[in-house]
């Protein structure tokens, strides 16, 4: 897993990818900072957190496009496949590569937080739970975007799938509410609420069930993954 791993988080800044994710990002998360906490005058992260919402939905399939898809298209993948890395250890290289990389992107928070900290002190559990909510969410959209980079070789439609599959789970909730006199489908769709559980890190609620929940979705994509890539290997 460890030469995935490196093979992958190299192959992120041997291109331009690497440094355009944690330059959007990083450009944003400064924007909304210095809009909202240094000229609103405001000590709450949140803000800074929740709009920075939709553009880590946009970037983070741009980081996952191209895992499986690239090896597609270059016709390496059945050099991968064959190799003595487990199906499991080469996924895993992969997921961990990309969620290094966005986790390098919210580094900046932490920068943020001190100098709130310099005038004001801040909520630490909100901040904290906003940073864990915010990297669990994002390892499950890339567990996503994993999955529909090994069901096809086009980089661009790995992106478009990835992106639309997020959105329909932060949209559960809109489902639920269309379908609230069906009481056991708006139980199961509350359950898998993706927004319902995220919301309640960015108020500062950690809760254990929803760390599981977002835990095991994301080994749940993962297998899944490597259900794809046996089939392909002895297909």
């Amino acid at each position: 897993m460890s030469a995935v791993f490196k093979r992958e988080f190299r192959a992120f800044f041997t291109s331009p990818l690497g440094y355009v994710v944690l330059a959007a990002l990083g450009f944003f998360a400064g924007l909304f900072f210095y809009l909202i906490n240094i000229v609103g005058f405001s000590s709450d992260l949140s803000y800074v957190f929740s709009n920075m919402f939709a553009f880590i939905l946009i970037v983070l399939p741009l980081v996952t496009m191209r895992l499986f898809s690239e090896e597609k298209r270059q016709k390496t993948d059945q050099a991968l496949l064959t190799s003595p890395v487990s199906l499991t250890g080469i996924v895993l290289g992969k997921y961990f590569a990309a969620l290094l990389v966005y986790a390098l992107s919210l580094l900046e928070m932490i920068v943020f937080a001190m100098i709130v900290a310099f005038q004001v002190t801040p909520d630490w559990t909100v901040f904290l739970g906003n940073c864990i909510g915010i990297l669990l969410i994002g390892g499950f959209i890339i567990s996503i975007g994993l999955l529909i980079s090994s069901l096809t070789e086009s980089q661009l439609i790995a992106a478009i799938g990835t992106l639309g599959i997020s959105f329909m789970l932060l949209l559960m909730d809109s489902v639920a509410y269309q379908f609230s006199r069906i009481k056991v489908l708006t139980t199961v769709i509350n359950f898998l609420s993706v927004s319902q559980r995220y919301s309640s890190f960015t108020s500062g609620v950690i809760a254990y069930d929803d760390i599981i929940y977002f835990v095991s979705m994301q080994a749940l994509m993962l297998f899944l993954t490597v259900r794809v890539l046996d089939r392909k290997r002895w297909g």
